[in-house]
């Protein structure tokens, strides 16, 4: 009798402790291309997906080469999700490299691909000094700007793409993932308009100066204007001439800081803090989330990102006087918020 009862209590901790295991077998497996979307789909899938990122906090997909264990990770995927307009380059590779079983989803689907310098000039007139982005030609997304997620608006279309993806991959709990993406839209509307409340106290036509032109739909949507040394994306160094150019509009356009981005390198930024006598206010999350803190999720980033702005930028009783929305350059572009 007793051999008996150690026997069946072995058998029932051997079964509590495959039980994760199992749950986690049971889970969609779900591999986004970078740390944004891995939170996106994580808001959106909850307990019932398991997400890998390839790209992971603080690192920069712009550069990323993948390893041998990608092409086997999107194998075992049940769903796949990347940004697409070109941003990632190397993804169409690795997935004709793989044996992908499992749905694809495009984050950026349904969203009109904009060239770099519209996306910062719909709501400034610094035509004129878009030449620093000349040395962008050729890079992997050329001219198109893919940073897409820097807009809360367009971030709602990502989860719409994301649910979409998670139903075809696992229709039985379509419901949950709907409720779950209905919340996180929700949180999404509040956070933007935090943002526009925020963002509203900088005097219209601040420059920004960060790393690389990763918030052109930044800037757009909130009414601001932001120049950098290097273009779209962080693979080449900018020249001498772009640097000198930058150094021109910084002193013309009275800029008052620079700021740092996670997943690039400082050195840039610090060598026009040193030749403008500029003080470098704070880091930004453009591509990557941060490994803690409230920047390592999406909703967090970009309320990061907007106190930093503002702390550096914005007026004492600035939002008392006579600058509103219109004139500051917000565009709502038809959200629902």
């Amino acid at each position: 009798m007793r051999l008996s009862r150690t026997a069946a209590l072995l058998a029932g901790i051997s079964t509590l402790l495959a039980l994760p295991a199992a749950l986690a077998a049971e889970r969609v497996q779900v591999v986004t291309s970078f740390s944004i979307l891995a939170d996106m789909v994580e808001n959106v899938g909850g307990e019932h997906v398991e997400v890998t990122a390839l790209v992971g906090p603080d690192s920069d997909a712009h550069v990323y080469s993948p390893r041998p264990t990608d092409a086997r990770d999107l194998a075992g995927a049940d769903l796949v999700v990347f940004n697409g307009l070109q941003y990632e380059g190397w993804i169409e590779r690795l997935i004709e490299a793989s044996d992908v079983n499992g749905p694809l989803v495009v984050t950026t689907d349904g969203i009109e691909a904009r060239l770099a310098a519209q996306a910062n000039d719909d709501h400034n007139d610094h035509n004129d000094h878009n030449d620093h982005n000349d040395h962008d030609d050729g890079h992997d997304h050329g001219d198109i700007d893919p940073h897409a997620w820097q807009d809360l608006g367009m971030g709602e279309l990502y989860v719409a793409n994301i649910l979409a993806g998670l139903i075809k991959a696992d229709p039985d709990n379509s419901a949950a993932y709907e409720a779950r993406a209905e919340r996180y839209r929700e949180e999404m509307a509040a956070v933007d308009s935090e943002l526009r409340m925020l963002l509203a106290e900088i005097p219209p036509g601040t420059s920004v100066i960060t790393g690389h032109d990763s918030f052109g739909h930044f800037a757009r949507a909130y009414g601001l204007t932001f120049l950098s040394p290097q273009g779209l994306s962080t693979e080449a160094e900018p020249s001498a001439a772009n640097m000198a150019r930058l150094i021109d509009v910084i002193r013309e356009e009275n800029v008052q800081a620079l700021f740092h981005e996670n997943m690039t390198s400082p050195a840039m930024i610090d060598q026009l803090a040193e030749e403008t006598n500029l003080t470098v206010a704070g880091t930004l999350y453009a591509d990557a989330l941060a490994s803690d803190g409230e920047a390592s999720t999406y909703l967090g980033m970009m309320r990061h990102n907007a106190r930093t702005l503002h702390d550096a930028l914005a007026e004492p009783g600035h939002e008392e006087d006579d600058h509103g929305d219109d004139e500051h350059g917000h565009d709502d572009h038809g959200h629902a918020h």
